[in-house]
């Protein structure tokens, strides 16, 4: 799995044309399993079945982008390290194990930082009591993964003011910021990346974004 750091203040929009045309690669074998990590700009983003009318509460000036996972309305921006990787699943039985990895995989580099984070069986995404700490939202097409997961280094949480996070009322969020530790972002980057590579059952390579046909400006099909 090439791992490739796309830098630290990445427009959503580019990002998602970038997963579109890797995934594209990936399900024609004209690409080996990559997988991208960057931080993003404000953005509210809403999955499939988002309610809107519920869940978006109009206080914010933030955008709202229309996307293609699963899940409802959540928070990117700033201080938050998101990945996304572009696998082939082995079968199409695999979509939950994959959810599993990318959980454990959240729940370990909490750990190394010293949080005790737990997936929950009634909902997605890793927590800390009743607190999400990363965000878990997927789209799997022909067995080719997109979206991912964003974990919560040192956003401003404020941002998630505008919204009702993953439409559950009532549950909160948190960072390791407002957990009281003090984490570098290549750091959690390195370890998570260390993780899904266990989890995920895949060695990793660090790549750059041209390795894989990925410019500032957009992606290219390769070679």
């Amino acid at each position: 799995m090439l791992a490739v750091h796309c830098g630290e203040d990445v427009t959503y929009e580019e990002a998602l044309r970038w997963q579109r045309l890797l995934a594209e690669a990936r399900a024609d074998d004209a690409i080996d399993d990559v997988i991208l990590t960057l931080v993003h700009d404000r953005v509210y983003t809403a999955g499939r079945h988002a309610n809107l009318a519920a869940h978006l509460l109009g206080t914010s000036d933030i955008r709202v982008v229309p996307v293609d996972r699963g899940g409802d309305v959540t928070y990117h921006g700033p201080g938050q390290l998101v990945a996304y990787p572009i696998l082939r699943l082995a079968h199409a039985k695999a979509v939950r194990p994959y959810v599993s990895a990318l959980e454990a995989a959240c729940v370990r580099t909490a750990a190394d930082f010293g949080v005790d984070a737990r997936p929950d069986p009634d909902r997605t995404g890793v927590w800390v009591g009743d607190a999400k700490l990363a965000a878990i939202g997927i789209r799997v097409d022909g067995r080719v993964t997109s979206h991912g997961l964003a974990f919560n280094v040192a956003p401003d949480l404020g941002d998630y003011g505008g919204i009702v996070p993953c439409g559950l009322a009532g549950a909160g969020v948190t960072s390791l910021a407002a957990l009281g530790v003090e984490a570098p972002m290549h750091e959690v980057r390195r370890r998570l990346l260390h993780h899904l590579g266990d989890t995920l059952e895949l060695p990793v390579q660090q790549a750059s974004p041209a390795d894989v046909g990925l410019s500032m400006t957009g992606a290219v099909a390769p070679d």
